[in-house]
């Protein structure tokens, strides 16, 4: 059974940074592209970017130059770094693999950018 655990959010004020960390179990994590998304209030779903099986990632134009993403295939976690961090950051952000034509999610970890 694919898992997908997110931690790392919290209250962060305008300009600060926060790292997220996605663990993953239940599939041959280095097999697969990692993508996280982020759910705003009201708003839909939407992809913050990909870190692909070799390491190489794509990034929305809202979070480049801002955010970064990387994988570490041994431990079979996927990290989520974000700085200068503005309010329209705020959302809840979800670890994401396409595994046998399924989506699998995790719980989400609420991220606020507030001051």
């Amino acid at each position: 059974q694919v898992q997908l655990a997110e931690s790392g959010g919290g209250l962060v004020q305008p300009g600060g940074s926060l790292t997220l960390s996605c663990a993953t179990s239940g599939f041959t994590f280095s097999w697969y592209a990692m993508h996280w998304y982020r759910q705003a209030p009201g708003k839909e779903r939407e992809l913050v970017g990909t870190v692909f099986t070799v390491g190489t990632t794509t990034l929305a134009d809202s979070v480049k130059g801002r955010f970064t993403i990387s994988r570490d295939n041994d431990k079979g976690t996927v990290v989520l770094q974000m700085s200068s961090l503005k309010p329209e950051d705020t959302a809840v952000y979800y670890c994401n693999v396409v595994r046998g034509g399924v989506d699998w999610w995790g719980q989400g970890t609420q991220v606020t950018v507030s001051s």
